[in-house]
């Protein structure tokens, strides 16, 4: 079958590779109804992960079961799934706190632009719904298993509540998906702070109700001065670097929690500088696992379209493009169709 391979930065290529097997007797086997690129795939396009051995890129996906592991028990094949970046077991101590990304048995998913995945620890990692959902949710669905759960996880990590106010720093397909979790976790006021005028468009209709075009210290001021002074209740971190990190800690207000989910590079902080600071910080690799039921439902009873965040849309063939149009912010998430 055709899959996405990665051999160096900017070197991206569809061709010929093995189709997936059951290796484990608690895997499965999907046929992928759509995939997609992440923004952390940008990464190592880039070449600021380093790539010393060809990869198979892709980790969201959503579609029906073909094959099923002689010890999988929750799904059956036929059925259509969803399942979390993170592959967990969903029964360790941590996975029973809500952290599923840091199950013991923890594994990242990949090979998912491709047309067929393997997914490990199936009884833990996927979901089912109880009827094949119709093909126009499938983009919310598939938005489901990594943004969207992202961004559920920082705005869940930074404590939003109702009344608040909320600052997101960054409009990357995360950012928008904080927006859009903020609202649904009835945030009073919510500041996308985005210079794309597309991004900004699709940050209001997610519920954002001020954009801030300026960064860095301008940014922490024009959010100071819409908030008297005080900063934010709560701030979404979804980009990753220093720059973004000292942008949403200066933000916040005393008290106020930081979600960060952007996978970070160069992110360092001065520990006396953060005593006097008085913010506090949770954050990392998304539990998408623990929202997957909730979150599947708001997109299945249409209460959510979080699939919006996909702007371009192309033929698996295609992916080099996909990835050229991102990282020229060209496009904000492509979808792929396999």
């Amino acid at each position: 079958m055709l899959g996405t391979m990665l051999y160096g930065p900017r070197d991206v290529r569809c061709e010929e590779v093995p189709e997936p097997k059951i290796v484990h007797p608690t895997d499965v086997v999907i046929r992928l109804s759509a995939s997609c690129i992440c923004g952390s795939d940008l990464w190592p396009f880039r070449g600021l992960n380093g790539v010393t051995l060809p990869m198979a890129m892709g980790h969201e996906y959503c579609g029906v079961v073909e094959e099923v592991g002689s010890a999988v028990t929750t799904v059956r094949p036929g059925q259509f799934v969803v399942g979390s970046f993170c592959i967990s077991d969903n029964t360790c101590p941590h996975c029973r706190r809500g952290f599923q990304s840091s199950c013991v048995q923890r594994e990242f998913m990949t090979g998912a632009q491709a047309p067929r995945a393997r997914v490990p620890l199936a009884d833990g990692t996927l979901i089912a719904t109880e009827a094949p959902p119709p093909d126009d949710l499938i983009p919310s669905l598939l938005a489901v298993s990594d943004v969207l759960g992202t961004g559920w996880y920082a705005a869940d990590a930074a404590r939003v509540e109702p009344g608040s106010t909320v600052a997101v720093v960054g409009d990357g397909a995360v950012g928008l998906m904080g927006v859009l979790a903020a609202k649904q976790m009835g945030a009073e006021r919510i500041i996308a702070m985005s210079r794309h005028k597309a991004r900004q468009n699709l940050a209001l209709e997610f519920g954002a109700t001020d954009i801030v075009t300026e960064r860095g210290d301008q940014g922490v001021d024009r959010v100071k001065a819409l908030t008297d002074g005080v900063g934010a209740d709560s701030v979404l971190e979804c980009v990753g670097t220093k720059e973004s990190m000292m942008q949403a800690l200066e933000c916040a207000r005393p008290g106020a929690m930081v979600g960060y989910v952007g996978v970070p590079h160069g992110v360092e902080l001065d520990g006396q500088w953060l005593f006097f600071l008085q913010r506090g910080l949770l954050g990392g690799p998304a539990p998408v696992r623990r929202f997957l039921p909730r979150l599947t439902d708001l997109v299945l009873q249409r209460k959510i379209n979080p699939g919006k965040v996909f702007d371009l849309t192309l033929p698996l063939a295609d992916v080099a493009e996909g990835y050229r149009a991102m990282d020229e912010r060209r496009a904000i998430k492509v979808m792929l169709r396999v």
